[in-house]
């Protein structure tokens, strides 16, 4: 029971000391409150730290997630109006490329497409555009598309993993300046059980994540409907493509390039019919992006060549963003679509003349077809006449009215030159001004005297006839001629015309503006009526009833009506103007009645034009007036002038208060140009406080982001309201032109093996990137590629925007800086390669392939880099072991043989360094005449003639100038991906089956090795053994026994055995001496035949002897005749 009973209720104190404490806090923190004090501020001690750990944490956390978000600062180059976002649907076969590519345009543009081929361009957004493209599956087209794409759909097929292809296109991007990628998983839904497609999805997630970065975005496609993947699913990864930023590359920020999405060729067709493989003349069009493109440069195709660009014009855009409506999404007329190579986008221009494709719609003769419309009906007929367009209009006719009569075209010229086409009539005036007047059939001619008399004042009152007509000159000039017939300068005499020179002058100028208005009113009221005429409608009854039913007529500008009357503004017909009533604007009342009808009227209290002034003053202060001060001094000024003018007497009380109010106005104005100093020097005093509290470090990037941004708003209005024609030439073609590059010279196999599915890119380049020459680039072999790379074996380089082959050497710096030369590239660490190639700008990516065939197994980028330098005075340095043999050894000096193959290489290498394998140093010193090559070496010990001698140099490596650019475009489409250029050494013995050539020298061998000398007994001279001590005096010994033979048993032979033994022995001598004599007849005989020899070989040379010495008598005759003879002519002459 006590439980359900309620709590007593708290009763604060309303008196006493208690209320009076809590009344008094509770004021002071109003006080504070109205003061402007914070919380922190009121209470600093509730805002204290309670944990420093945990704070300091924190605050490392916070720096660690800002220091993330900071970008090394570059300049926006994106132009007002961008190019369209080029986006690369990417991945191995049968991924489901071309059904995603499909369903985002259809997502975008509501149009389906069978056959995609070539770049596809969508409206996205009112400020963005995309361009689709599809990667085919080889190397050439991954590495073209990884250089151009802003964002890449890179296709993963769930059911099987990420393929090599998945893998090599990412390391190609990361070479490439590696563009924003998204991951699609497809194929899902083979998965039946739910746990393990979880199981897969996450697998490949992180494994997605390592290779690009942790938490990029991964979608997943649940599956296919007839086809088609999920409308949702599309639709959303079609939301996070229209909203993603791009941070620019690079490369692309400082090179102009174009990705192609039309090509034409316009070589001349009659040169093509005589010379079918003639160079061609094509026009690529696309969009510009990157930097500007100027005329007459050099740009790059890759898989072509390098070219120079012939003309470069810009075009109507023909896939244009929407107008900036207050609209959220796009209409279906604003979801434009434009895809020139899939046969989508009708309407084509060109420099000169738009196309439009009517597609084959040709019918039959004899067969009716029945048309939906008459636009149908009009194109099929303007399809299949015979006729030209000169000629069919000639021909035909207009009818205005139903019944009315037919008028040709040439009916129509005729009439039109009677009364509108103007001659022109050259006249000279008296002061040499020639002028060309325009005379109608309908005005009669003006005659010279008369013009020539009124040229001078005419040109004075040009700009006021202009200001009050608005109808057209000729009809005025009509009117007034015609009621001014009987005005002639002539008529007036010398005397008269001196006294009234200006009179007469000015007399026919009288009312002009009356007789103008007068003549354009009676014109307008004897105009016939257009919509009596058209719609058979008379409107007059209509302008009488609105007349007479108009509720106000407010000055007799404006009248009211109501919306009874709204349904009747159509029948009054504005063309005409009846009200022929002047209006006297000059009447104060007039101006007061209409006063309320414009902006700063009174329309209702809230709308209240002053009203709505003062607030916006109250909200956002006042602006200063420079030059308030100087108009109000001209104001006065003309005020006083206007004053001595007029013949009326000026109010002295009200020029006083005028003064006086321009005297308020002058301090009003000064005291709000104080207060605004003081605000802007107070918010510079914020700003510089801010920026130095701290280490500085966040106002540094803050200040260089700044600087940037400026930059970049001062690029794009530099020539912001410049004519395009004029601004290009100044900048170029600026990105988002869509342009049209013509190019001459192209090869006709470019046209004729021409594959839209293939990206085409024209990529600018600089003067300095055209020269080829030696570069060095930081290379490593990458880890997945199975075999290590061979000095001077053959690589394809992508660089650029160029894909060449080049025969690169492989080095590694010495700590002294020598660049030492390698035979294979290391396995795991970075060295330096060289090579001949295009000049490229430090720092510039590069990718290496050994082969683009498919059927290589394994991964087949071999290697990545970046550009060092570009050093031609670069050596490379091989090492050199040169091994000599001792000719002749006198205590330390040695004659070396062996080494060197003449005394030229002797004399190079004089003062080297030598050195024995014993480790005895040595110096060459000059070279010997015999033997060829051998020299004189003084070492630090005496050698053996048994010593090998080392000589260990460098020597240069000269470096192959071969560069052979990848030119697959020129291939038929199915040859492409086999491109093959200069093969490996390796390749040919394969392909051959011949063996590698053995070389013992090429062997690595083991370090020489010394033979073993056997030394001599040592023996200690008889006369040193005197002075030795008897210990170390030799001894005498006795006869030295073999222990072995000692310990053997004595055999005694008997007789039998002696006889036998003695019989051998006295055999074996016999047979030792008939050998003997038998090698020493022998011997004689061999000495007496080259004894033979020799004295019929020394006859032989006594005999030619002979004859060469009288052919060599006879030819020095014969040279002394002639000579003789030469010398006689030349006495003679």
């Amino acid at each position: 029971m006590e439980e359900d009973k309620p709590h007593k209720p708290h009763r604060p104190r309303k008196s006493g000391r208690k209320a009076e404490k809590k009344a008094k806090k509770h004021e002071a923190t109003r006080a504070v409150s109205q003061a402007g004090m914070t919380a922190k501020q009121r209470n600093p001690k509730a805002f204290a730290v309670q944990n420093v750990t945990k704070l300091k944490k924190t605050v490392r956390r916070t720096l660690d997630i800002k220091e993330k978000k900071v970008h090394d600062p570059v300049v926006d180059r994106t132009p007002l109006e961008p190019p369209p976002i080029i986006v690369a649907v990417v991945g191995p076969p049968k991924v489901g490329k071309s059904t995603l590519l499909r369903g985002l345009i259809k997502n975008y543009s509501s149009q389906k497409l069978a056959n995609i081929l070539g770049p596809v361009t969508v409206v996205s957004g009112k400020k963005r555009r995309l361009t689709f493209i599809e990667c085919n599956n080889d190397m050439n087209s991954m590495i073209d598309i990884a250089k151009v794409a802003d964002l890449v759909l890179l296709l993963i097929d769930a059911s099987f993993g990420m393929e090599m292809e998945t893998f090599e296109f990412l390391n190609i991007c990361q070479v490439h300046g590696f563009p924003r990628i998204m991951g699609v998983l497809t194929h899902l839904d083979y998965f039946k059980d739910n746990k393990k497609l979880k199981t897969v999805r996450k697998t490949l997630k992180h494994r997605f994540w390592t290779e690009i970065y942790q938490g990029a975005k991964l979608f997943y496609l649940s599956g296919m409907i007839h086809g088609e993947y999920l409308k949702n699913d599309v639709h959303n990864l079609a939301r996070f493509i229209s909203v993603m930023k791009f941070r620019p590359l690079t490369w692309r920020n400082s090179h102009p390039y174009v990705l192609a999405d039309r090509m034409e060729d316009i070589s001349d067709p009659e040169k093509l019919r005589i010379n079918p493989k003639m160079n061609r003349t094509v026009c690529f069009y696309g969009w510009m992006r990157g930097v500007p493109l100027k005329n007459k440069s050099t740009v790059h195709i890759p898989g072509c060549g390098d070219y120079l660009v012939s003309d470069v014009s810009n075009l109507p855009d023909p896939c244009p963003l929407p107008d900036l409506s207050k609209r959220r999404s796009l209409n279906d007329l604003e979801r434009k679509l434009y895809a020139p190579f899939s046969g989508v986008g009708g309407i084509v221009y060109d420099k000169d003349a738009v196309y439009i494709d009517m597609g084959n719609r040709q019918p039959k003769k004899d067969v009716e077809v029945e048309y939906e419309d008459k636009g149908e009906e009009l194109k099929a007929a303007l399809i299949g006449s015979q006729l030209t367009l000169q000629e069919r209009m000639t021909e035909s006719s207009i009818s205005l009215l139903s019944d009315g009569r037919a008028i040709t075209s040439q009916q129509f010229a005729d009439e039109s030159s009677k009364v509108n086409s103007p001659a022109f009539e050259t006249l000279t005036t008296a002061t040499g001004r020639t002028r060309r007047r325009a005379v109608f059939n309908t005005a009669p001619p003006i005659e010279e005297e008369t013009m020539s008399s009124g040229s001078e004042s005419s040109d004075d009152d040009d700009d006021d006839a202009e200001g009050n007509n608005t109808h057209s000159p000729f009809d005025a000039t009509q009117d007034v001629l015609e009621e001014n017939e009987d005005l002639s300068f002539e008529d007036v005499s010398e005397d008269d015309a001196n006294n009234k020179e200006d009179e007469g002058q000015l007399k026919w100028k009288e009312n002009l503006v009356a007789k103008a208005s007068k003549a354009f009113l009676d014109r307008q009221k004897s105009a016939p009526n257009l919509r009596k005429l058209v719609y058979e409608i008379d409107t007059q009854a209509g302008e009488e009833s609105a007349e007479s039913k108009s509720i106000d007529d407010v000055g007799g500008m404006f009248k009211v009506i109501s919306r009874s009357q709204r349904s009747g503004i159509d029948n009054v017909d504005y063309t005409r103007l009846l009200d022929a009533t002047a209006r006297d604007w000059s009447n104060e009342e007039m101006v007061l009645k209409i006063k309320d009808c414009f902006v700063t009227g009174e329309w209702e209290s809230s709308k209240d034009a002053q009203k709505l002034l003062d607030e916006d003053d109250d909200l956002y202060g006042d602006f200063e007036d420079l030059e308030q001060e100087s108009s109000g001094e001209q104001e006065e000024n003309n005020s006083d002038v206007n004053n001595e003018d007029s013949d009326t007497p000026v109010d002295g009380n009200q020029q006083k208060s005028k003064k006086i109010s321009k005297e308020e106005r002058r301090k009003k104005i000064e005291e709000k140009r104080l207060a605004k100093k003081q605000r802007i020097k107070e918010m510079f005093d914020a700003e510089y406080d801010k920026a130095t509290d701290g280490d500085g470090a966040d106002s540094h990037f803050d200040s260089i982001k700044a600087n940037f941004d400026k930059q970049a708003n001062l690029n794009k209005t530099e020539f912001d309201g410049m004519d395009d024609d004029l601004r290009v030439l100044y900048e170029g073609y600026r990105a988002g032109l869509y342009v049209r590059v013509e190019i001459q010279d192209m090869p006709c196999e470019f046209v004729e093996y021409f594959d839209p599915s293939a990206a085409l890119i024209l990529g600018g380049m600089t003067s300095s990137e055209t020269v080829i020459g030696c570069l060095q680039a930081r290379f490593k072999k990458h880890r997945w590629y199975g075999k290590i790379l061979k000095t001077k074996d053959p690589v394809i380089f992508s660089l650029g925007w160029r894909r060449f082959q080049s025969l690169p050497l492989y080095t590694i710096q010495d700590h002294n800086g020598r660049n030492r030369h390698l035979k294979y590239t290391p396995e795991h660490m970075h060295c330096n390669a060289i090579f001949w190639g295009p000049s490229t700008p430090q720092n510039t990516g590069l990718l290496c392939l050994q082969s683009y065939s498919a059927d290589q197994k394994g991964f087949r980028v071999c290697a990545t880099g970046v550009i060092l330098s570009q050093d031609k005075s670069m050596a490379i340095m091989k090492k050199l072991k040169l091994i000599g043999y001792p000719e002749k050894v006198h205590k330390k000096t040695a004659f070396i043989k062996d080494m060197f193959s003449s005394q030229l290489e002797v004399a190079k290498f004089e003062g080297a360094k030598i050195k024995t394998v014993s480790g005895i140093r040595g110096q060459v010193k000059k070279a010997l005449r015999t033997p060829e090559g051998a020299f004189r070496a003084t070492f630090e010990d005496s050698i053996l003639m048994s010593d090998i001698v080392f000589l260990k140099t460098w020597y240069q490596v000269e470096l192959p100038k071969f560069f052979n650019p990848v030119t697959n475009f020129i291939m038929p489409p199915d040859k492409r991906a086999e491109w093959q250029g200069m093969k490996t050494l390796g390749m040919l013995r394969k392909e051959t089956g011949s063996k590698a050539l053995f070389s013992k020298d090429s062997q690595y061998q083991k370090e020489p090795v010394r033979k073993q000398h056997h030394l001599k007994p040592f023996t200690v001279p008889r006369k040193l053994q005197k002075d030795l001590p008897f210990d170390y005096k030799p001894k005498v010994r006795g006869k030295w026994e073999d222990p072995i033979t000692s310990k053997r048993v004595a055999v005694i032979r008997d007789t039998h055995e002696k006889k036998r033994d003695q019989l051998l022995n006295q055999m074996r001598t016999i047979h030792t001496v008939k050998e003997i004599k038998s090698r020493e007849d022998g011997q004689q005989r061999h000495r007496d035949y080259r004894q033979k020899k020799k004295a019929e070989e020394a006859a032989k040379d006594r005999v030619r002897q002979r004859v060469r010495k009288e052919l060599y008598t006879k030819l020095g005759k014969i040279k002394e005749k002639v000579h003789k003879k030469m010398n006689f002519n030349e006495a003679d002459e």
